[in-house]
């Protein structure tokens, strides 16, 4: 077996994984891997990623034009062209549709950090880019302002981009950021999130680091900033109109007015939430009583 022979082998096995996953329903997603300066194998239009073959696998130039391959590439492939173009140090792109991160993409609620240690150390902060129709060069460009500070984007009312050296990699950051979203929304069903303290926030950040992780939060860091308090991506976050809503900041952390839900620029408690909504209801109860005896 060839190198690209390999490499086409790896695609499909890929394929397997995040079909079975629930990654990509139908023939949602596509994945590719670089194979030199000029060339780039990736998965084919409309075809699902769960029963792929080698010969399935189509080669196109780093313009977008195929040139090899029996069925027709992948519509989104120039997404995967910007990342390489911009990153040299990128091999292997994984682009699906998890579920739960999909759902804060459709949501435009920015994922949280400081709250578990695995998604803090391997993936770091994510950003939500903004929306633009699939397929168009627009909507490759929508990673630019972040494809160099991270390696896993979310795309807004869309799904998920992922990056690495290897394929492998590019798909664990997938799996990780979904499952990591599972968690807080099982976690907002139990009454909310508790933030861990900043001190041990900046110790993961820490750790990140050393096992080789860039970070753009790590300046922060060093000029000893909250971890809360210094989101890279924050300042994006009105373009791709990401407003927190189903999370309230971390209580260190001071986040501007115009991303905020509320209109005092600070997250009400879950349980001050609910005492309003009992007394809404309460109040309308009482007024519904008060119509019928009146009538």
């Amino acid at each position: 077996m060839t190198d690209i022979e390999a490499k086409k082998q790896l695609i499909c096995d890929i394929g397997k994984r995040v079909y079975a996953k629930d990654f990509a329903a139908a023939n949602e997603g596509n994945i590719s891997i670089r194979i030199d300066e000029n060339r780039v194998l990736c998965t084919p239009t409309r075809h699902c990623k769960g029963f792929m073959t080698p010969e399935d696998i189509c080669t196109v130039d780093m313009s977008g034009k195929q040139i090899d391959g029996k069925l027709k590439r992948t519509s989104e492939v120039l997404l995967h062209i910007e990342i390489y173009k911009h990153r040299s140090d990128i091999n292997s792109i994984v682009h699906c549709h998890p579920p739960h991160a999909t759902a804060f993409a459709v949501a435009h609620e920015p994922i949280p950090n400081c709250v578990l240690p695995e998604p803090d150390i391997f993936l770091g902060e994510i950003p939500i880019s903004a929306y633009e129709t699939p397929g168009s060069q627009n909507f490759a460009d929508t990673i630019l302002p972040f494809v160099d500070r991270t390696n896993i984007i979310v795309l807004a009312n869309h799904g998920t981009v992922s990056y690495e050296a290897d394929l492998e990699t590019a798909y664990w950051l997938t799996e990780i950021l979904d499952a990591y979203c599972r968690i807080l929304m099982l976690a907002k069903q139990l009454g909310g999130i508790k933030y861990l303290p900043l001190q041990k926030g900046r110790e993961l950040l820490a750790m990140r680091k050393d096992w080789g992780f860039s970070d753009p939060r790590s300046e922060a860091v060093d000029a000893e900033e909250n971890i809360a308090d210094f989101a890279s991506f924050k300042s994006s976050w009105r373009q791709s109109e990401i407003v927190q809503t189903a999370f309230p900041s971390h209580p260190s952390a001071t986040i501007p007015s115009e991303t905020q839900a509320t209109p005092d620029d600070t997250f009400q408690s879950s349980a001050q939430l609910s005492e309003q909504s009992i007394e809404r209801i309460a109040q309308r109860t009482a007024e519904i009583l008060r119509n019928q005896q009146n009538q």
